[in-house]
């Protein structure tokens, strides 16, 4: 049994890999190691080291030691698999799913979800000191709760945090005051029963001998598992799926092979509003026609007397994208509806609305009490999608604007500013980073501007036009702590400083987390 130089037992089957020898690697494929692990990257994976070497484990936890065969080598990393626990972290526990191990839709159900909600704050807080290069504040009091980072590793490539010394400061509630102090990341807002929480479901058609499956994509792989139940799905979207495979079967439908583009079923999209319980099937399908549609909607009336509204979406092209251009409406309304809130919301089957509405509430209370809104200010909402950020502030604000580049979306968002009797709110389709600066020149002053962008971050012309319009604050939502830090920093340089943060579990078990950020301008006084 060979040693490497800190110690660890090393087992080599056969001769060292061409490549790990080439690059000096202290282990090579199949070799077998006992390593400890010092963190999860933003995949949800453990990060060891072997003599110094960065090795990513699946299913591995911070503070476990473990036994692992190298699968994969690399310059600067490798990958192995997790062959045995010498030492268990507090915050393991057994995965309560039955198909978690083959199923790629979570990737934290082995950690406690105390654990998880720590992990995702210092997720934010590693992208914020290493991509941001923010000074985060080390120690803070405020509300009652104890603040105190960990010395803990990489989430971005595995280094380590350089601990630096513990700020003695105790800021206010409202965040903190001074440059020189930093930035307060507040504790992951989680939910008491984070379960069963997602209200939509996006379900892959498959076919084996017995007909029609449907589930989700093996990890890393487009095979389909089938599910009869997903632990993070709204019961009734378990059931509608169900029924919908089954009657499919009993009619004959056939599947979609990615591999020859025969088939018609592709997907099962079912929606249900949490508040008023209406439920919405799509079916989307790889063709116009669907056979014995008529016998198939009778069905899904008869045995779902929930659905309020059948659709089918037509996707013929080879892609992964699970909708195509057209979508109609085959039985029922066209949207169902549900709140977040007080606020009413019309979803079609096209609309983007959170997967998570009790914790959407969450993070735009949040995100109003960061706006700093008294009903006197005047707010614009970049990447508004269908209003619903923008609605939410208007219940606050004297004046919201809100602008998409989506046409559709702003449809939508029309629709619903109706819908709720909003009428000093105002949408416009197209770019925020072209449709911000018009207004400006139409003398729309912005007391607060609010972001919430897609997983890429903003776009470098609309934080520059941020710069340029200069409102007392900036409220960003993020879903990419990434890209969130990198767009900060372009802010602070220009002006802003970041004085607090609060990530907010929207997906629990996943290695998902949303963040809402308050800025204020330099020249701000609090």
């Amino acid at each position: 049994m060979k040693k490497n130089r800190k110690g660890s037992d090393t087992r080599r089957s056969g001769k060292p890999a061409a490549s790990a020898a080439l690059l000096d690697l202290p282990v090579a494929k199949n070799d077998e190691v006992v390593i400890d692990i010092i963190g999860m990257n933003h995949d949800g994976e453990g990060v060891g080291r072997a003599d110094g070497y960065t090795l990513f484990v699946q299913g591995a936890l911070p503070g476990e030691k473990a036994r692992v065969k190298v699968l994969k080598t690399k310059k600067q990393y490798g990958y192995a698999k997790l062959l045995e626990l010498v030492e268990q972290s507090p915050s393991r526990i057994a995965a309560p799913c039955p198909i978690y191990d083959q199923c790629g839709g979570c990737q934290l159900q082995h950690m406690s979800y105390a654990g998880q909600l720590e992990w995702k704050r210092q997720l934010v807080v590693d992208n914020l000191e290493r991509i941001g290069k923010l000074r985060v504040v080390r120690e803070a009091i405020g509300a009652g709760e104890t603040l105190v980072e960990d010395e803990r590793s990489g989430t971005d490539g595995g280094g380590d945090i350089e601990n630096s010394e513990t700020n003695g400061a105790n800021p206010a509630v409202s965040g903190v005051d001074s440059d020189q102090e930093g930035i307060l990341v507040r504790p992951t807002l989680g939910m008491n029963e984070p379960w069963r929480y997602r209200n939509k479901s996006q379900v892959p058609i498959g076919v084996t001998e017995g007909g029609l499956v449907g589930g989700f994509y093996a990890r890393g792989s487009h095979r389909i598992v089938d599910m009869e139940t997903c632990l993070i799905q709204h019961e009734q979207n378990d059931e509608v799926v169900s029924r919908v495979k089954a009657i499919g079967r009993k009619l004959g439908i056939t599947a979609y092979n990615e591999e020859t583009g025969q088939g018609l079923l592709r997907h099962v999209v079912v929606k249900i509003g949490f508040a008023t319980r209406e439920m919405m099937i799509v079916l989307v399908t790889n063709g116009e026609r669907i056979p014995r549609v008529n016998e198939w909607i009778s069905a899904i009336r008869e045995e779902l007397p929930a659905v309020v509204s059948v659709c089918q979406n037509v996707n013929t092209r080879k892609t992964n994208v699970i909708f195509g251009d057209v979508t109609r409406v085959l039985w029922g309304r066209e949207v169902i509806h549900d709140y977040i809130g007080d606020v009413k919301f019309a979803i079609s089957a096209r609309s983007f609305y959170q997967v998570n509405p009790a914790q959407t509430e969450v993070l735009y209370g949040k995100t109003v009490e960061y706006a700093g809104l008294t009903g006197e200010e005047t707010v614009i909402d970049a990447y508004c999608g269908i209003g619903t950020i923008s609605l939410f502030l208007a219940q606050h604000a004297k004046k919201v604007y809100g602008v998409e580049i989506v046409k559709e979306a702003i449809e939508d968002a029309r629709a619903n500013a109706e819908l709720n009797g909003m009428k000093h709110v105002e949408f416009e389709v197209g770019a925020s980073e072209d449709v911000i600066p018009r207004w400006k020149e139409q003398g729309i002053e912005a007391d607060v501007i609010v972001v919430d962008p897609p997983r890429k971050g903003c776009d470098p012309r609309l934080l520059e036009t941020i710069l340029e319009m200069k409102p007392e604050r900036v409220v960003y939502v993020s879903c990419n702590p990434s890209t969130l830090a990198r767009d900060l920093r372009v802010l602070e340089d220009g002006g802003y400083r970041s004085v607090e943060v609060t990530p907010v579990d929207m997906f629990p078990h996943t290695v998902h987390v949303e963040c809402t950020v308050l800025l204020k301008s330099k020249g701000t006084s609090d």
